[in-house]
């Protein structure tokens, strides 16, 4: 009696694996990897031989560095040169228009002294007595002013004139008009006027104190000449400080 087959011995045999073809996209995927690493390392031996190799065939050499140097200093130099002429120009483009001010006061100033001298001295000038032309008043201090005062004459030509000047100013204290006199404003009694002495014109300074509580309106000027009655003219306080008038030139 011929026994049944086991379960092992009924088990069919097996077989090897067959490889299965690539599809279309596989190979394409395969053959694009390909030329990624081939490309890849054709960069990459072409940068090894930049940096070994190649790049010292294009590497300046000592002679042209030293060139190149040489031109970087002339320029450098060139540029220094151009702004130092540049800072001298200017420099003496300042000092010229200054020059030039300075010039343009001075021709005003000889243009005023010359009228000054046709109104006085000229041929056609009005002739007129020992008068006061103008008067100027500036604070020395809060109660201290110093004042410049012009004579002039033409009346007799030559003739020198000579005496003393005296000044007084007019305003209110504590509510009622005042006059305080030369003493007053100078502190000092029996003092004497500023002596002078001029044939055409005369400039006179002095100075003189106010009381802190005095508000002056009005500045007299008295000239008592050596021979002669002596005379007064009157200022208001404001215009003697504006100073509209023209100073003349120094005698």
């Amino acid at each position: 009696m011929i026994d049944p087959p086991t379960p092992a011995q009924t088990k069919p045999a097996q077989t090897k694996p067959q490889m299965q073809p690539l599809s279309p996209i596989a190979r394409s995927t395969l053959y694009a990897t390909l030329v990624l690493m081939l490309l890849a390392l054709a960069f990459g031996g072409w940068g090894l031989w930049e940096v070994f190799g190649g790049a010292d065939a294009n590497r300046p050499t000592s002679a042209q560095l030293q060139d190149q140097q040489r031109k970087i200093d002339q320029l450098e130099q060139r540029a220094a040169t151009l702004a130092r002429s540049d800072q001298i120009s200017r420099d003496a483009n300042g000092d010229l228009q200054s020059t030039l001010a300075e010039r343009d006061e001075e021709i005003a100033g000889l243009r005023a002294d010359v009228a000054f001298y046709e109104r006085f001295v000229g041929a056609t000038a009005q002739r007129r007595g020992l008068a006061v032309h103008e008067l100027q008043l500036q604070p020395s201090s809060e109660l201290s002013w110093h004042f410049v005062a012009t004579l002039t004459q033409n009346l007799n030509r030559g003739a020198v004139n000579a005496g003393r000047l005296q000044v007084s100013v007019e305003g209110t204290r504590a509510g009622k008009l005042q006059r305080l006199a030369w003493a007053d404003l100078r502190q000092q009694p029996n003092a004497p006027g500023v002596e002078y002495s001029f044939k055409y014109f005369q400039q006179v300074e002095g100075d003189l104190v106010l009381p802190a509580d005095f508000k002056p309106t009005r500045v007299a000027v008295r000239l008592v000449p050596q021979s002669g009655s002596p005379m007064e003219q009157s200022f208001s306080w404001a215009d003697s400080l504006a100073g509209a008038a023209v100073t003349p030139p120094s005698p």
